[in-house]
Order: structure tokens, then sequence, then C-alpha cells
């Protein structure tokens, strides 16, 4: 059993407890990472782990979420529930990955500047300090045995720090047999490929689908973690100016969820095949 200190496993848990009851799409077995078990190494223990590289899993996901705020109706969690149940799908296709504890403290702007403490409960972790993580998790996972690390991240900011980790570590460790690989197009294909699909399924605009805590926002955690939906604040915009919604939740589902999911993890794997030299596990 899980300690205290692991809700937010034992709420990815529930949730995949709850959506498998309420999508209707058809799912894959690999589709639904168990949260307490492998691939996730937060949920192993070293020998463990130890014994998962041993036979070959020497790929390991380092996901990077945020805590930020996402309007009313929606938990300040959403990125790292995402990113997490995402990075679970990504290593059970790649069948021989695990996935490194998620990074909760990422980029969400300046806390000295006005107005940051609007929307209690954001944390930002600014750019040097959150490369200075990213670099320290690297170097750790390369020590175990681990020959490739794939960093992923499920918002705009956390990009530009994975870029500039893996350009300096694959420099300095060129030739070693060990690559480090910042998965960008989980992010910037992913939000492109969902929004394309709503607007040729549905008809709906970008400005309809929203940049944030909007419709693709709020279907993937309701795909996830659904019991971090407040179903009675959802709202256009999120009810006013100021609520820190852009676009429409109230069209979100699970099934979208699932979709818009399965994009990015799909657009991650290509990324990943291309940077690894096409090779398949």
């Amino acid at each position: 059993m899980l300690s205290r200190h692991n809700a937010p496993l034992r709420q990815v848990a529930l949730a995949v407890a709850l959506a498998t009851t309420s999508v209707a799409l058809p799912l894959r077995a690999q589709d639904r990472p168990d949260p307490l078990a492998m691939p996730y190494m937060e949920a192993m223990t070293w020998t463990e782990i130890r014994d998962a590289i041993g036979a070959g899993r020497k790929v390991a996901i380092i996901p990077t979420g945020g805590t930020e705020q996402n309007g009313p109706h929606m938990v300040m969690g959403k990125h790292n529930y995402i990113v997490t149940f995402a990075a679970g799908v990504l290593a059970n296709r790649l069948g021989n990955a695990l996935v490194a504890p998620t990074l909760q403290y990422v980029p969400e702007g300046d806390y000295t500047r006005p107005g940051f403490g609007d929307k209690p409960g954001v944390i930002s972790l600014l750019q040097p300090a959150y490369e200075q993580v990213l670099d320290a998790a690297v170097r750790s996972l390369k020590v175990h045995g681990f020959t490739d690390i794939i960093l992923i991240g499920d918002s705009g900011g956390n990009q530009r720090g994975m870029v500039n980790v893996a350009k300096v570590l694959n420099t300095e460790w060129g030739g070693s047999g060990v690559r480090v690989h910042a998965i960008t197009d989980y992010y910037e294909q992913g939000r492109t490929l969902i929004r394309d699909y709503l607007n040729k399924t549905y008809g709906w605009s970008e400005q309809v689908v929203g940049s944030h805590a909007g419709t693709s926002d709020t279907s993937q955690l309701l795909y996830v973690f659904a019991q971090g939906i407040r179903t009675d604040k959802l709202a256009l915009n999120g009810g006013s100016p100021d609520a820190g919604v852009q676009g429409d939740p109230t069209k979100a589902s699970a099934e979208i969820g699932k979709i818009a999911i399965d994009f990015k993890v799909n657009a991650a794997l290509a990324q990943f095949r291309a940077s690894s030299g096409g090779a398949k596990p």
C-alpha cells in the first residue's frame, strides 16, 4: 500500500478505475499504465529498478508538469496528472522504459512581478533552477545505467529548459553511448494535432478550443483524473474575464481527452525514434 506521501499516484489510480468505466472508446491494456507498479520508478523498489535495467529497460522518461492556476473548474496539478499518465503510456508503448518521478515545479513566470499572487497556489521555478534540477536528474539516471533519457513537458514554459539541458549534456557525453532526448513534439505537435482534429471534426475554432484550461486541457484531465474537474464551475472562458481560462471547457469530454493524449504520445514516439536512428524497441 502507498503511504500518504504518494497521494498523486493514489489519485491517478482512482482515476484509472473511474475512466475505465466512463470512456466509450475501446482501450488497449497498454493505454492504461498501472500507477502503482512498473514503469513508475517511485512505485518500485531499488532492486526492482536494478533488475528492470538489467533486463533491458534502459530508457528513462523524465516528465515535467507544473503547478499553476487552471481556472475555477480545474485543479492546480492538471499538468502533473496528465504528463504522469502520458509518460506511462509512452513507456509501455516503448516496452523498454521506466518513468522517473514527475517534476511538478517548472517555470511559471516571475513571482516578483505585480499580480503574480492574484491566483494563489501557483509555484514557479525560475529557468536557471529548473534547468539545474533537470540536469541533476539526468546525470543521476545516467549513473544507474540508462542509455537514453527522454524529457517531456506538458507546458510551453518547460520546453526551452529541456532543449538547453539536452544540448549541453549531449555535447559533454558525445561518444559515451548515452543520449538525452528533448521531446518537444509531445507538447508542440500534440496541441496542434488536437486543435486540427477538433476543428475538422466539430468545426470548433482555435478560440473555442482555447489555449489554456479550455476544451483540450479539460478533456485530458477528464480522461486521466476526472475528480480534478469541478463540473459545476464549467463555463466559457471560466465565466469571467479574469478567471484564467481561454476557451470553452463545457465542450470537454473524456473521449476527446484520450484522443489528445494519443496524439501527444504518438508525436513523442515519432520524435524519439527519429532521434534514435529510427530503431523500434
